[in-house]
């Protein structure tokens, strides 16, 4: 026998050992779901749980929901998303903001509540892996009794540890398009994963077709959106000309850890805190929640929207008919916690307690402090990216959004100027030399459960590479 040919059997047995190696070192566990309790009927889309474990023994086990596009998931776009908080679970992508279901929003007594499709699902031109990351959040949990403690950089380790080894398993959508995407405090995590996947491809199997990602109201620099936070309060006229003048003056623009000495800033300050007080801060033009206690404060020092309300910890109160999306959460967290619907999911038994939408963040290491270079070198590289801003959101505004954006230095190739769904303005958009697309969505909040449908023409108009 030729020594080429024997050489070319050694690498084609070599590349076979290693992609078996690779196959079992992936060890996910995935299950058909067929049926949905609260849902009527097979469901309509194709949907597969499962678990991928992560670190170096697979201790840590991450649980998603994969859904593929309804249209052609052989070459439609692949899209992992992350929820925010951080430790959201990743049914508030799935359920409230750009999934395929819904909850129907009614009392349900005894009964579990009731699924409803969603119209306006990302999943019509994409295929969509929801994750709950970090570990501990949603259904995903540490196999050992370590103490466990997320964080920024543990849960980018494990996400794009999960995406490889997902792909490993599910060689077939190896070469779809990829984009990470994410909201709110995703916005620190999706920029780093991307980076990552881009720098290990070409030595990491298996390759990646990155073609970029997708931000909505995205944490991207720490306090910034609390600076940016008061001339937003001042456009919307939630504080008056003399106020934001004097806040202006005493404070020089920085309210971040203000200076004990400095009473005229203090002062003030107080004073737009109180102006706010009673505005939800997720969408101002929405009623603020009676919540179960004050102590409950998220990432951006406000009152978190995870905390659940004083109504609605009472079973026997009737369900409010106001717009508040803590009432909206109590469905999640009685579907999520029913046995059945457990079953359904195929979530191991004893592999968590009470399923919480978002965990508390006390015990969260916030270990950066801005994700903006990551944005320079995916920039560089000349991929696209969406990035989105609910007009009503004070908790990340578009201000603080269009700061960053405009820091990249990108020259604009199509200048500000309204989009529309039929005659009808659905927000302003602007796009740069970097392939970036900023986008404002008009009435919307933190996150696209407030404007679903918007978020999703929008989305469907980019992914297909339309003008919006």
């Amino acid at each position: 026998m030729e020594f080429s040919t024997v050489l070319f059997r050694c690498a084609v047995f070599l590349l076979l050992l290693f992609q078996l190696f690779s196959a079992a070192a992936a060890g996910g566990s995935y299950s058909r779901v067929k049926y949905l309790p609260g849902f009527s009927g097979p469901l309509p889309f194709e949907l597969e749980t499962g678990y991928v474990g992560v670190g170096h023994s697979n201790q840590y086990q991450v649980f998603h929901y994969f859904i593929k596009s309804d249209q052609n998931p052989k070459i439609d776009p692949l899209i992992v998303w992350l929820s925010g908080g951080p430790g959201c679970s990743a049914i508030s992508g799935l359920a409230y903001e750009i999934g395929p279901m819904s909850f129907k929003e009614e009392p349900y007594n005894d009964s579990i509540p009731e699924l409803l499709l969603n119209p306006y699902s990302w999943t019509k031109k994409s295929s969509i892996i929801f994750v709950d990351l970090p570990v501990g959040t949603g259904f995903s949990y540490d196999t050992t009794s370590s103490a466990f403690k997320p964080g920024d950089f543990n849960q980018i380790n494990h996400c794009v540890q999960f995406v490889r080894k997902w792909l490993i398993d599910h060689p077939e959508f190896r070469t779809n398009p990829f984009y990470m995407g994410g909201d709110s405090y995703a916005g620190a995590i999706v920029p780093v994963v991307a980076h990552k996947i881009v720098e290990g491809n070409g030595h990491i199997f298996p390759f990646i077709n990155f073609q970029g990602y997708i931000l909505g109201n995205p944490y991207t620099i720490r306090d910034s959106f609390i600076n940016f936070g008061i001339p937003f309060a001042h456009r919307m006229t939630l504080i008056s000309d003399e106020l934001f003048e004097s806040l202006q003056t005493s404070c020089k623009g920085n309210y971040v850890n203000i200076d004990p000495n400095n009473v005229e800033c203090l002062r003030h300050y107080k004073r737009y805190k109180e102006c706010i007080s009673k505005v939800e801060l997720a969408c101002i033009i929405y009623p603020i929640c009676p919540s179960e206690s004050a102590k409950h404060q998220d990432v951006y020092g406000r009152r978190s929207l995870t905390s659940t309300s004083k109504l609605l910890l009472d079973q026997n109160s009737p369900l409010p008919s106001q717009r508040c999306p803590e009432h909206k959460y109590k469905f999640s967290h009685d579907w999520a916690n029913a046995g059945q619907v457990r079953k359904a999911l195929h979530i191991r038994e004893g592999s968590i307690g009470e399923w919480i939408r978002c965990k508390n963040k006390d015990v969260y290491s916030f270990e950066i402090d801005s994700v903006f270079p990551y944005h320079v070198n995916l920039s560089s590289k000349g991929f696209r990216s969406l990035i989105y801003s609910g007009d009503h959101d004070l908790s990340i505004s578009h201000l603080d959004t269009q700061a960053w954006i405009k820091a990249l230095n990108y020259s604009i190739v199509d200048d500000w100027k309204p989009w529309f769904i039929l005659d009808q303005v659905a927000g302003y958009t602007r796009y740069y030399a970097n392939k970036m697309t900023f986008a404002t969505i008009k009435g919307g909040g933190h996150t696209a459960e407030y404007t679903r449908k918007e978020c999703s023409i929008m989305f469907s108009r980019w992914i297909s590479g339309e003008p919006l």
